[in-house]
């Protein structure tokens, strides 16, 4: 039978299961900072709320001197969706037969947060004077537009010229086993709308009329075949992918006025953004179309390719798990791309993917307390022997 007995609880698993109670659907957040801050409040960190719009976020941190390692996170989920499709209630966490704790959130990232707090406790419990200083950034707006979350942080602590040596996002970064994948870096991504203008008609009189989806076609086949650039040993090659279009009255006798078209590049350090604006515009009007093209960029390619905080979280699994991690900068973004800004080295550790905005999200429950060992592992590594010692 499903079980959340306390006394069958670590201490990982009870704060995790109490964070995924709360149901905080971005940029809800419903109290999980609270309980945060209450168990670091009692760990000497000094607490400063960032609250910006609607979304809560804190910055908390602890010594005096020595380079400082974040732990960052959001405590905001997707919606569930509908509760009958799960087979256990989205916010009401318990851990099944198989040993799987369920509940939204379980694998991004509650559990991440529950393990970060933990690891935390037993390392200053055991150093409590420390060499270095601990910190946790954390947001309730990663699942949401990502704008007053940790950009806005990010922000503050810049003007505040506040010192972020190493990061550690607690992003679900494994693939088949906890710790087998540390993603030490992310693509960029630059998103753009793309309005072509035709001229409306009556598909009996074409003459009379300008469509805009045939003019559109060959330039779109143009885009997607282009050879943006070859990647590089971090990086696979940029992509180009179109993930909209929209046009038409509905009608089957109505040639539509106009075409949209939503795409999004993933793309290397091979390439900056305005070069891949630049090449886009011209592939456009090479073809001459009539358009308007709005951008978005979601943000920079960022590669922390090696130092001590590569060196301590790949060491830090094999000490705690015995097997070597995979570096990798596969997948989608992450607010690491903000913190990097900072000049941090930045990498992403959490357990394992494959249910994360899923139904029936869950995560193996024995695995948030191996993440809670290999936080502490490395911890160890830059603060008590580890290169980090040898900063100021």
């Amino acid at each position: 039978m499903p079980t959340i007995e306390p006394s069958a609880l670590s201490p990982t698993l009870a704060l995790a299961i109490e964070l995924i109670r709360r149901p905080s659907v971005t940029p809800d957040d419903l109290g999980c900072q609270d309980l945060m801050i209450a168990r670091l409040e009692a760990l000497g960190f000094r607490i400063e709320r960032l609250p910006f719009g609607d979304v809560a976020n804190f910055w908390a941190t602890r010594g005096h001197h020595g380079p400082l390692l974040a732990f960052a996170g959001h405590t905001d989920v997707v919606p569930s969706g509908p509760h009958t499709l799960w087979d256990f209630p989205p916010f009401e966490p318990c851990i099944d037969d198989a040993g799987m704790l369920r509940g939204r959130g379980a694998a991004d990232m509650k559990g991440s947060l529950a393990a970060m707090v933990t690891a935390v406790e037993r390392f200053v419990t055991a150093h409590p004077d420390h060499h270095g200083r601990i910190g946790f950034l954390i947001t309730s707006d990663e699942e949401g537009p990502a704008v007053d979350g940790t950009r806005a942080v990010v922000e503050h602590l810049r003007e505040a010229h506040e010192r972020l040596d190493y990061c550690i996002v607690g992003e679900p970064s494994s693939s088949d086993r906890i710790g087998d994948v540390i993603k030490n870096g992310r693509r960029g991504s630059l998103g753009g709308v793309l309005h072509i203008k035709g001229v409306q008609g009556h598909v009996a009189y074409p003459q009379l009329a300008r469509n805009p989806i045939h003019q559109a076609m060959p330039a779109l086949d143009a885009l997607t075949r282009e050879h943006w650039d070859a990647g590089n040993a971090f990086f696979p090659a940029t992509s180009f992918q179109i993930s909209n279009i929209r046009s038409g009255t509905g009608a089957t006798n109505v040639i539509p006025g106009d075409v949209e078209v939503v795409f999004n590049f993933r793309f290397s350090t091979e390439v900056t953004h305005e070069q891949l604006r630049q090449r886009t515009e011209a592939l456009l009007d090479a073809h001459g179309l009539d358009y308007h093209l709005d951008w978005t960029l979601n943000g920079e390619p960022f590669l922390t390719a090696e130092g001590e905080l590569v060196e301590a979280a790949v060491a830090g699994v094999e000490a705690a798990l015995g097997h070597r991690p995979e570096l990798s900068t596969a997948g989608g973004t992450s607010d690491g791309r903000f913190i990097a800004t900072l000049g941090s080295q930045v990498v992403e550790l959490g357990p394992c993917n494959a249910t994360i905005h899923q139904v029936n999200e869950r995560v193996r429950a024995a695995d948030l307390d191996d993440l809670s060992r290999v936080y502490e592992a490395i911890l160890a590594g830059l603060f008590v022997n580890g290169t980090a010692l040898r900063r100021p």
